[in-house]
């Protein structure tokens, strides 16, 4: 299998809110709206990957579905979000594996991972290449 992009796509109960959320609030740029222009699919670039927020879903149940973002400073997010009314399911704090994580959810509870990868983590460097001298 050779896959060149992919996405992660949402059915939430109600479309509008969450593309509002997505667009308004955690700030993200649209890719591309499609469908009846009246009430149009959104798809939002999430980094390297695409979030696709479209149709209905019949009980905006999510099931399995959470999204993880990482983020240049969760702190800030976090504070960001509150002020505009997000509930913060819990606020940063450095997981045991090094990463700074904070949760928040969109208006149909789908869990939202902040993630921020300090400077000195294992992810920010190659570990098949020595350091320089």
């Amino acid at each position: 299998m050779d896959v060149l992009s992919g996405r992660t796509i949402v059915r939430p109960s109600d479309p509008a809110a969450s593309q509002a959320f997505y667009r308004d609030v955690l700030g993200l740029a649209v890719y591309r709206e499609f469908g009846d222009p009246a009430a149009p699919g959104m798809v939002f670039f999430l980094g390297t990957s695409l979030l696709e927020v479209s149709g209905a879903g019949a009980s905006g149940g999510h099931g399995d579905v959470a999204l993880w973002l990482q983020v240049r400073d969760v702190h800030a997010e976090v504070e960001r979000l509150a002020a505009l009314g997000v509930g913060v399911a819990r606020g940063p704090r450095t997981e045991p594996w090094g990463l700074v994580e904070a949760w928040v959810a969109d208006p149909d509870g789908i869990p939202i991972v902040l993630v921020e990868i300090p400077a000195d983590h294992p992810l920010r460097r190659d570990a098949r290449w020595p350091a320089p001298t």
